[in-house]
């Protein structure tokens, strides 16, 4: 099964990126190739915010909307994105936020995925590296806006 990791050193505090990460609903303003998304709903589980949302994300002649479950964990600074409904047979990913002794926090993403269409994984399988890629120097552009530039990390 296809799968992406990545691990970044950000100028963000772990709190400022998990907010960053957690505020699907701005994904449309900033991320590559998500054209929509909409939280369908918010609730409790175990204690922890679990939201059910869509996402429309477009690629070439690709446009397809696929539904999950993101369960948000502050305290243990883990975000858990689980697939539901849409064109892959599995969809699974994981964001980590972990405090750095600069200020600075370590940035964790993995994502494994595999499409039902053949055809279709043919078609856009190669790209998805190259999407995730994109995706992670979004957010972290994305916090550079929201809570302003900051020196590099040493």
């Amino acid at each position: 099964m296809p799968s992406f990791r990545t691990t970044r050193r950000v100028r963000h505090s772990a709190e400022e990126m998990f907010d960053l990460v957690a505020d699907v609903e701005k994904y449309p303003l900033f991320l590559p190739l998500c054209e929509g998304l909409r939280v369908r709903s918010r609730e409790e589980r175990d204690r922890l915010p679990v939201l059910i949302a869509d996402m429309t994300v477009a690629y070439k002649i690709f446009r397809e909307t696929f539904t999950s479950r993101v369960t948000l964990d502050r305290d243990e600074r883990k975000i858990q994105v689980a697939y539901l409904d849409g064109p892959f047979s599995h969809l699974e990913n994981r964001w980590t936020f972990a405090p750095l002794p600069n200020g600075g926090c370590e940035v964790g993403f993995y994502i494994e995925w595999e499409l039902r269409s053949r055809t279709l994984s043919m078609l856009v399988g190669a790209a998805f590296e190259r999407v995730f890629r994109r995706y992670a120097e979004a957010f972290e552009q994305r916090a550079d806006r929201v809570y302003g530039s900051r020196p590099a990390l040493a």
